[in-house]
């Protein structure tokens, strides 16, 4: 018999190590490159749906602009001011302000930090096998599967 405590369901989000960056092929790394995000869902065992507490520092952006065919996805701000870009324009965020992005609407959307101090927020969304990602502005397109994206350009091409 093995005698093993359970697992306390509670931590510290700031104490979950973070990355920064994308997996955006060359050139288009720049808009995330200094991205700070912070896997919650994954640090507390989650499989269904993913939960990222994500900082931008300023004059940084959450994505490029996309949209996921089968994803849903969430954010709420936690501190700061960000620009939510959608196909509708800008729009300022604040704290306390959330956004949701339903799947297969087709709106493109990203944050960008054009404030001086750092945004917070969190990032939820599902983790449904054989997404694709659409990014309007760009020739690029994702799909998701295996746990994983794999970019391609718009015909097909590998990047």
């Amino acid at each position: 018999m093995t005698d093993t405590a359970p697992r306390q369901p509670a931590f510290d989000p700031l104490k979950v190590a973070g990355s920064t960056g994308s997996s955006y092929p060359g050139p288009l790394k720049a808009i995330a490159e200094h991205r700070l995000k912070r896997r919650l869902g994954n640090h507390g065992g989650l499989n269904n749906f993913g939960v990222n507490m994500v900082t931008l520092p300023p004059g940084s952006g959450s994505a490029l602009r996309h949209n996921h065919a089968l994803q849903d996805e969430f954010i709420y701000i936690l501190s700061g001011a960000p620009t939510l870009v959608t196909d509708a324009g800008e729009q300022a965020l604040g704290q306390g302000l959330c956004a949701a992005f339903p799947a297969g609407t087709g709106d493109g959307h990203m944050l960008i930090n054009n404030s001086g101090t750092d945004v917070v927020y969190l990032e939820v969304g599902d983790r449904t096998d054989g997404d694709t990602v659409s990014y309007p502005d760009h020739d690029l397109v994702g799909k998701f599967g295996n746990g994983q994206f794999v970019f391609t350009r718009k015909n097909g091409a590998t990047y």
